[in-house]
């Protein structure tokens, strides 16, 4: 199967070709910088695929405690169901069904505690998505910036490529330290 090549990957070929045949000195460190400003950007996509799918997992596992914890509830009122007909009937209402009843009131009041736990870990996990996703296309356009700067030769771009870096940096390490 033939590998699919990002635009990042063609402007990283443009970019080091082009300071391969410059003569001007300014030209390669732009393109080092820019090699420098995908590698950060492809740990930051990294990152940013990882919390995604830490956030599906723990989503899902949330999911599936609410699943339980409907089962204790449709397993409870069956069982309270019962006890109020033995109880209509006149009947003794056993000791265990009483005690059993309690057991699943307790075990959803688990449940229900776990599940929201997971909930509120997805939720931290898909925050740091979002936020590393935004880092990487900031990372992206200062690349795309850089490669104009060369392609040019416009010195003044390089600033605006730094501006984009630099800002893309900070969303990247509160993106580390959420």
């Amino acid at each position: 199967m033939e590998e699919i090549e990002t635009p990042i990957d063609t402007i990283q070929e443009s970019i080091h070709e082009a300071a391969h045949h410059s003569q001007e000195q300014w030209i390669s460190k732009v393109a080092l910088l820019s090699a420098l400003v995908a590698v950060v950007a492809a740990v930051a996509a990294l990152l940013a695929g990882h919390h995604s799918n830490e956030a599906m997992i723990t989503q899902i596992k949330a999911s599936d405690s609410w699943s339980f914890y409907q089962a204790k509830g449709i397993k409870a009122a069956i069982l309270q169901n019962k006890i109020q007909i033995i109880s209509e009937l006149g009947k003794s209402i056993a000791a265990k069904d009483e005690e059993k009843l309690s057991d699943y009131k307790k075990e959803q009041d688990e449940i229900s505690e776990k599940a929201k736990d997971y909930e509120q870990e997805s939720e931290h996990h898909l925050k740091i998505h979002q936020t590393m996703a935004k880092s990487v296309t900031l990372f992206q356009v200062a690349i795309a910036i850089s490669a104009i700067t060369i392609l040019t030769r416009r010195k003044k771009l390089l600033l605006v490529s730094l501006g984009f870096s630099f800002v893309a940096l900070i969303i990247f390490i509160q993106g580390l330290l959420q």
